[in-house]
């Protein structure tokens, strides 16, 4: 049974190629869903898959790449109906 879950990450996270990073980290572990910065310095990610899964890549985000510096991660459980296909980079908003 797959899981879905809607993370808000806050620190030095953008220019410090997290998306590319956690795009690989998702990929690594078949989690699907998305990640993208926004202008408020933020990255957001929706992340779908196994319980294990899902939480490495949680747990991936905590400390993000080696130039990252994550402060917090908010995380929502999401009631998603719908499947997300592979993992990729959204648009900033």
């Amino acid at each position: 049974m797959n899981i879905t879950r809607h993370l808000r990450i806050h620190g030095r996270v953008q220019g410090v190629g997290f998306r590319h990073y956690m795009t690989r980290e998702a990929r690594r572990r078949g989690v699907a869903g998305w990640v993208r910065n926004w202008r408020d310095g933020t990255v957001e990610a929706m992340v779908q898959g196994s319980r294990e899964a899902v939480e490495d890549v949680i747990a991936w985000a905590r400390h993000g790449p080696p130039s990252a510096h994550v402060t917090d991660v908010e995380i929502t459980e999401i009631a998603e109906d719908g499947t997300f296909e592979g993992f990729g980079q959204k648009p900033t908003e």
